[in-house]
């Protein structure tokens, strides 16, 4: 990492050349992003979320950074809060992708690794309550990363006794990812945690409407879709903001699984927050907006957050 950031070499860099670290490598070694701005040679981070675990050591590899680059404003927001430092936004792109023709019955998706933070326990209890209704789900993700916690998750699916409605896919990409969104009718993205939330914008270019835990990134990301961020009232992405944002801040079932009995036995419903998510899929930022916001935050930047330190 030092060879490459040319913290040995100072007096040596390319003034040309810009460097972006993404955060997750940058804030495991804060000593090699000192000793490259001492060169000379600081770099940009890429900052996907801040590492609250360990928040000093990651404060000296941000305030050594050249400048920090978040996927969102809510990243952006917890970066000054914990570091009092300065971060620009490029928000991900999304690309084009075909609508979903979804199933019947109503298949729901949830798109993330098995961990805590993603909630999944919460989804399959919410499954629970609705189980008087038709419906089939997925989780597809990585078991790998919290072994102990994807064991629960298939544990309390046998005892719901939901093992043929949910299936647990593990990590997918590719054509086998592209077939379980193709199927799906609804995407749950209820993390407690989410700086932004890729699932919900791949959700969206499908014509998929999503439920998200607000208060999150992934409540910013369902407004990407809008032409003011403010969707309208009763529109898919409204709805979801206001009836299950203000009401999922607690790890109770019960108010997620209303949302989807509703969701589940009212027709109308479940065509306006389609008809909402179709028209959300063609305002979806693409990848040239996000470099160009890169590149626009490196040309304006002016005042290194090492020196704001």
């Amino acid at each position: 990492m030092a060879g490459f950031l040319g913290a040995w070499s100072q007096g040596s860099a390319d003034s040309g050349t810009v460097t972006v670290v993404d955060g997750l490598v940058a804030s495991a070694c804060p000593d090699e992003i000192e000793y490259a701005a001492l060169a000379g040679h600081a770099p940009w981070m890429l900052l996907h979320m801040p590492l609250r675990e360990d928040p000093a050591r990651e404060h000296r590899a941000l305030a050594a950074s050249a400048g920090i680059i978040c996927p969102s404003a809510t990243g952006a927001r917890e970066v000054h809060e914990i570091h009092g430092l300065p971060a620009a936004v490029a928000l991900p792109g999304t690309e084009p992708a075909p609508v979903a023709e979804g199933s019947t019955p109503p298949h729901l998706t949830m798109v993330a690794a098995l961990r805590p933070n993603k909630a999944q326990l919460l989804a399959v209890r919410a499954l629970g309550l609705v189980a008087d209704l038709s419906w089939t789900a997925s989780l597809v993700g990585s078991g790998e990363t919290d072994p102990e916690y994807a064991t629960a998750i298939r544990e309390e699916i046998r005892r719901l006794d939901l093992g043929e409605r949910i299936q647990i896919t593990g990590e997918l990409t590719g054509d086998g990812l592209a077939a379980h969104w193709h199927r799906s009718n609804l995407s749950l993205l209820v993390s407690r945690s989410e700086t932004f939330g890729m699932a919900v914008t791949e959700s969206l270019a499908r014509g998929i409407p999503v439920v998200v835990r607000a208060g999150t990134g992934a409540e910013e990301a369902l407004t990407l879709g809008t032409d003011d961020g403010a969707p309208a009232p009763g529109a898919a992405v409204g709805l979801h903001r206001t009836e299950v944002g203000t009401r999922l801040g607690e790890e109770d079932p019960a108010p997620l699984a209303d949302v989807l009995r509703r969701w589940l036995t009212d027709p109308e419903l479940r065509a306006s927050w389609r008809a909402a998510a179709l028209e959300s899929r063609n305002r979806l930022p693409r990848w040239d907006a996000t470099a160009k916001a890169v590149l626009a935050a490196v040309a304006h930047a002016t005042v290194s957050p090492a020196r704001g330190s």
